[in-house]
C-alpha cells in the first residue's frame, strides 16, 4: 500500500528544502509535494481523486497568488476537502494571524523553528501525531 502524501504550499525555496530534509531524516516515507502558491495548490487538488487526497496538508500564510488564508478559508468551505489536515507552518507569531487561522478552521498552527534541529524535532511529532506513522529517534 503506498503511503498518501503530504502537501506542502509555500513560497520560500528554502522552508521547502529544509522540510524535504528534515522528513528525509526522520525516515518519513509518505511522498511529498510542494507547491509554491495556494492557486497552484487549489489547480491540483481539485484534479486528484479523494483517494489521493493529502494525509497532511503543511500550509504557509504569506504567499503570492492565493495566500495561506484564502486557502484556508476555501477549503473549509468545500465539503470534498473539509477533513483533510490542515497545519498552517509560518514565521508568523503574532496573535492576529494565530487566532485568525483557528477560526477560519486550521487544525494546529506551528510557528518555523530557526534551526534545522528544531525543524526535525517538530517534524518528528508532528509525523508521529497526525500521520501515525513510525519516525526514526535520532
Amino acid at each position: 500500500m503506498n503511503e498518501r502524501q503530504i502537501v506542502m504550499a509555500d513560497d520560500d525555496a528554502d522552508d521547502r528544502f529544509l522540510v524535504q530534509a528534515a522528513l528525509e531524516d526522520n525516515n518519513i516515507k509518505n511522498p511529498l509535494l510542494f507547491f509554491d502558491d495556494g492557486e497552484n495548490l487549489l489547480q491540483y487538488l481539485k484534479k486528484i481523486s479523494p483517494e489521493e487526497y493529502p494525509a497532511l496538508l503543511l500550509l504557509d500564510l504569506n504567499m503570492p497568488k492565493r495566500d495561506g488564508r484564502e486557502v484556508l478559508k476555501f477549503l473549509r468551505t468545500q465539503e470534498a476537502w473539509k477533513d483533510i489536515p490542515i497545519l498552517i507552518f509560518s514565521t508568523s507569531n503574532a496573535p492576529d494571524d494565530i487566532y485568525t487561522a483557528y477560526q477560519l478552521g486550521a487544525n494546529c498552527y506551528i510557528i518555523k523553528p530557526s534551526s534545522f534541529e528544531g525543524l526535525k524535532n517538530l517534524l518528528h511529532s508532528v509525523c508521529k501525531f497526525w500521520l501515525a506513522v513510525h519516525c526514526e529517534d535520532q
